[in-house]
């Protein structure tokens, strides 16, 4: 099969699409025939570093924890799915025709392979960081780097279940974030003043998913730091705010949710850009540059 792989560390140009071996599915698993999968921040730093947790990544290496496709392969255990369903979740390295997924959901048919590709990480991310803040239905939630994939999900769930939103995000951006639900603001100097004039009752929690060096503030906006959660900031738990920096382990209720949301139309995802599998350098270079709206997806035929 081809595949996408790296045989030595370094940027977004150490990428090769490759003629690999191809997987198959083991206990509690499934394969698919892949029709898309989702371009993440985290490969690429994988990439750059060689070492993912503390631990070394072994060369060659492929990418990608997320993907949609059909199941054709079915592992021991397994009684949800059968050979020829169409289904989206995390799995093992998914820039490839062939990949295996460890947890998963049903693609409900109106749902387009690419964009349930970009579902996995962002659905699992904002669902966790919102239970882990502890925000209410009618409380104000303040979302630093809103109009990436990670923030375009959480203001969406969160303006699900009644919470007002306040974004920030670039100029060029704010109709994108006033079209989620959120109400959109810059980021950088005088946010203390700006979201004061927007949230005149206060802010009851803030999510950083940029880490730009923020928490001081979000801290003095929130007031109470077990309130601040970070996903991009590893220096937060020092200010006494939190940290999520590991996926749940059993997303697969989350995953199925998010699709249940995309039928009823209350859910979405939007995509930057789509990149056939031999681009998927190009892919990777667009994520590292940052400012990126929605997801990046790459696609096979």
């Amino acid at each position: 099969m081809k595949a996408v792989q790296f045989s030595e560390y370094g940027g977004p140009d150490v990428l090769r699409v490759v003629d690999a071996v191809e997987p198959h599915a083991g206990p509690g698993q499934v394969r698919i025939a892949v029709r898309a999968a989702g371009v993440n921040p985290s490969d690429g730093l994988k990439i750059r570093a060689g070492r993912w947790r503390d631990r070394p990544i072994p060369l060659p290496s492929g990418v990608g924890v997320e993907g949609a496709g059909i199941v054709d392969e079915v592992g021991a255990g397994v009684i949800d799915v059968a050979i020829g369903d169409a289904v989206f979740g995390y799995g093992i390295n998914t820039m490839a025709q062939y990949a295996v997924l460890t947890h998963w959901a049903r693609k409900p048919d109106c749902l387009p392979f690419d964009a349930a590709a970009g579902f996995p990480v962002i659905v699992e991310t904002a669902t966790r960081i919102l239970a882990q803040v502890g925000i209410k239905p009618g409380e104000t939630l303040l979302v630093n780097g809103a109009a990436g994939g990670v923030g375009s999900a959480t203001i969406q769930l969160a303006r699900y279940h009644g919470i007002t939103v306040i974004g920030t995000a670039s100029a060029p951006k704010h109709d994108y974030l006033r079209g989620l639900g959120a109400i959109p603001t810059t980021y950088g100097p005088g946010l203390v003043e700006r979201v004061g004039k927007l949230a005149p009752t206060g802010v009851n929690a803030a999510l950083d998913l940029a880490g730009s060096g923020v928490i001081p503030t979000l801290i003095a906006l929130v007031g109470d730091p077990s309130r601040v959660l970070s996903i991009a900031d590893f220096t937060a738990p020092q200010y006494g705010a939190q940290g999520s920096f590991a996926a749940q382990k059993n997303p697969e209720r989350v995953l199925a949710e998010a699709g249940r949301l995309y039928s009823a139309g209350a859910f979405r995802v939007a995509l930057e850009k789509t990149f056939p599998l031999t681009q998927a350098a190009e892919a990777y270079t667009l994520s590292a540059a940052g400012h990126v709206t929605g997801k990046i997806v790459i696609t096979l035929p």
